[in-house]
């Protein structure tokens, strides 16, 4: 009763001070607009306002809007430090040069190029063990690898790698001198008597305890070599293959140290290990000829492919497709 009452008053307040009462239906079009306009009004008044890039860069000096402008399209990597001039004429990838990307040209440089150098050394220590690793001719022993892992895989390629540092190369300076590093230390570990290493690990925790740790050292470097292969991929076809390889052997090499058979490290993944290794040996020193030869030396120049997903690699195949269909519809 009482809310009716209430009703009642105020109803007929309203109609004696003249308002005028619709239904939803008879809302005029008029109002219908007006409210809309405020709801998109209100809508875009909550919504935070998106800066120009005029805006956003405009209390920047140049320098820093060209170092913002480079960090957008190349992150905060090597390349966020050049200008758009220096990156014109920049190199493409070249594996020859232990490049997996754009660098500077070689014009100015004071240094000869030392990845040749380090990727021979590589590939011909990794040649040896490899054959090793596979039982030819019947050899088991892998004592010969210690000469070749501490002067010329190790020593000889940690040098390349220092050279790449030096010629500002990063990533050559990190492949070549950390696998430079690891015959060294392979080589620490193979030799008789000297560190004692292998005996002091044996007699602690046995054969099977000294395999455990080697197949640890070496999925170590699995993973390390699989960061670098992430690096390659816009790079060339043989290069981004050499860093696939190396990866499959230390992978096999790796679980066949772990995976073993009465104490022993498995037969038949180390020998898979082994076939991938001479195929990256070859790999290795395909790279290290693309960084020696050219026309004023060999006759015999390596083709570089470019993966078809990068820059070069587009232009590259557009080309081949191009020829290709030329020579099935001559003119």
């Amino acid at each position: 009763m009482a809310s009716n009452g209430w009703s009642q008053h105020f109803g007929g307040d309203m109609k004696s001070q003249g308002a005028t009462q619709y239904t939803t239906s008879e809302v005029p079009a008029q109002h219908t607009t007006q409210a809309t306009q405020f709801a998109g009004q209100s809508q875009n008044e909550s919504r935070p306002r998106q800066m120009s890039n005029y805006e956003l860069s405009r209390n920047m000096s140049h320098d820093e809007r060209q170092a913002a402008l480079s960090a957008a399209r190349f992150g905060y990597g090597p390349l966020a430090h050049t200008t758009p001039e220096e990156r014109a004429n920049m190199l493409p990838a070249f594996g020859g040069e232990m490049q997996p990307g754009l660098y500077k040209g070689v014009k100015e440089r004071k240094f000869a190029n030392p990845a040749p150098l380090g990727l021979a050394a590589f590939a011909l220590t990794t040649f040896v063990l490899s054959l090793i690793n596979l039982g030819t001719r019947g050899v088991t022993s892998s004592s010969i690898i210690i000469s070749l892992a501490f002067a010329y895989g190790g020593l000889v390629q940690l040098l390349a790698g220092m050279w790449e540092m030096a010629i500002g190369n990063t990533f050559g300076a990190t492949a070549l001198s950390s696998y430079g590093g690891f015959w060294i230390a392979f080589a620490i570990l193979l030799t008789p008597g000297g560190f004692g290493i292998a005996a002091s690990v044996e007699q602690a925790d046995g054969a099977k305890g000294l395999n455990n740790e080697i197949g640890f050292f070496l999925m170590g470097w699995f993973i390390f070599t699989f960061l670098l292969l992430l690096c390659t991929l816009k790079s060339t076809v043989a290069f981004c293959m050499l860093f696939f390889l190396l990866d499959i052997t230390f992978l096999l090499l790796g679980v066949g140290h772990l995976v073993q058979r009465g104490g022993a490290p498995h037969t038949g993944l180390i020998k898979a290990g082994g076939v991938f290794g001479i195929l990256t040996a070859f790999v290795a020193w395909y790279n290290a000829f693309a960084g020696l030869a050219d026309e004023s030396n060999s006759f015999f120049i390596t083709p570089v492919v470019y993966f078809p997903w990068t820059e070069r690699g587009k232009k590259q195949w557009a080309v081949n497709k191009k020829e290709t269909n030329s020579s099935y519809n001559p003119a």
